[in-house]
């Protein structure tokens, strides 16, 4: 008894570790947002050109994400985060290194290697989340854990928006019509946002580095996979399924989120100037994704996963709809209540597909990350319609993912009425 009691004292400390990766990445992506609206300020870009910002992330999950599984089946999740940590750092420094040239494409590429690191550590964090407890229970320690990941965000969004997009130029002027010297200042405050990331990323390296010993003797570890098996994934049609709606979902919460900050900028949505217009972002859009994490945990105990994602999913294609159909204010604040049904669609489409793909957990949870390349056309057809069409009309590019959400939750939920039947059914 007093072993069992030991054993799962480790696995919760070791959870509490692995939980804190998904404040830390949640806190350095969303600094995505309002690094946009800066570069796109301080190179005079256009829509689709500023969201290549957030397409460098997505190619890296398409480029990465098997080799890292298959790396992470050879070094374990313990060292396979470590050396994530060790990237990532260095490419928050490379971003420093790159405003210097003055030109937008390094900037990319430095973007590219922060988003390797981030790729393998979600390659090796979220499945490891996922396995650290009870089998019964990996719905609600994944979304638990992802609502530290949603805190990130709301924290981070903050962070970048108070130091990146504080000139008080940015309030008073059109973007298009700065000067050399407020652009300047803007590629000056990038840097202070990524320094300060770099190292809070390299504090967080080193506890895990002091922890390494514990937490390879606490985490399940994993089977090798060859070079040959890296693609059996592929055969699997959940895997596949669930693939697709974790991309699609992806796409669809990166590009609201990337659009919202310049959407609730105009005056006829709710004029916010920008600093603002990014708080409204991270305490509603991005804050309703962390309260509805922690409510969607509890609600896990009583609803099936795949009833409440079906739920969540219209729910958010609904509000999509009213901003494409009202316009206005309504429509501002329909696009940030979308955040709060974005809750819980990552972590229970992640463990529904788990649990079904029927082959390893390391090469289904890679497939999931590269399927989050196919999110790249999102953000790219996002700022294609917005720069033709306006911004709100862009919203019926994630309307159209929700859609696919629900299809996936319907029939996850089909095959578990089905499995029911066949139970009922044996002698």
């Amino acid at each position: 008894m007093k072993a069992r009691a030991g054993d799962d004292k480790r696995t919760l400390l070791a959870f509490a570790a692995v939980t804190s990766l998904f404040f830390a990445w949640g806190f350095i992506t969303s600094n995505n947002d309002p690094l946009i609206v800066a570069l796109r300020a301080a190179f005079q870009l256009d829509y689709r050109e500023a969201l290549l910002t957030q397409i460098v992330f997505f190619l890296a999950y398409g480029l990465l994400s098997l080799p890292a599984a298959w790396l992470m089946s050879r070094l374990g999740a313990v060292d396979m985060i470590l050396g994530s940590l060790g990237v990532m750092a260095s490419g928050c420094l490379l971003v420093v290194l790159s405003t210097a040239t003055g030109q937008f494409w390094p900037i990319l590429a430095a973007l590219f290697v922060l988003a390797g690191g981030f790729t393998a550590l979600q390659v090796a964090a979220n499945p490891l989340a996922a396995e650290l407890g009870s089998s019964g229970r990996t719905h609600l320690r994944l979304n638990f854990a992802q609502a530290f990941n949603s805190l990130g965000v709301v924290v981070g969004v903050h962070f970048g928006s108070l130091v990146m997009l504080r000139d008080p130029a940015l309030r008073a002027a059109d973007l298009a019509s700065l000067d050399l010297a407020h652009r300047a200042e803007l590629l000056r405050a990038v840097n202070r946002a990524f320094l300060i990331m770099a190292a809070l990323l390299a504090a967080l390296a080193l506890m895990f580095a002091l922890l390494r010993g514990f937490l390879r003797r606490t985490t399940p570890r994993q089977n090798a996979v060859s070079l040959a098996g890296m693609f059996d994934v592929l055969r699997s049609p959940w895997a596949v399924f669930g693939a697709v709606a974790i991309g699609l979902y992806v796409g669809a919460e990166v590009s609201i989120g990337s659009i919202m900050i310049n959407f609730l900028d105009q005056h006829s949505v709710l004029a916010l100037p920008l600093d603002d217009a990014g708080a409204y972002l991270a305490n509603f859009y991005w804050g309703g994704a962390l309260v509805g994490r922690l409510v969607g945990t509890g609600l896990l105990m009583r609803i099936r996963a795949t009833r409440l994602l079906c739920g969540f999913g219209i729910a958010a294609a609904g509000l999509c709809f009213i901003v494409l159909a009202v316009g206005g204010p309504v429509a501002g604040y329909a696009a940030l209540m979308v955040g709060l049904f974005n809750s819980i669609m990552f972590p229970t489409i992640f463990t529904i597909t788990l649990e079904r793909s029927g082959v390893s957990r390391s090469l289904t949870s890679g497939l999931l990350c590269v399927a989050i390349f196919g999110g790249a056309l999102l953000p790219l057809a996002v700022g294609t319609i917005a720069d033709s069409f306006g911004l709100r009309a862009a919203f019926a590019v994630p309307l159209a993912a929700y859609a696919f959400i629900v299809l996936f939750a319907t029939a996850a939920m089909a095959g578990e009425t089905v499995r029911m039947e066949q139970r009922e059914a044996l002698p």
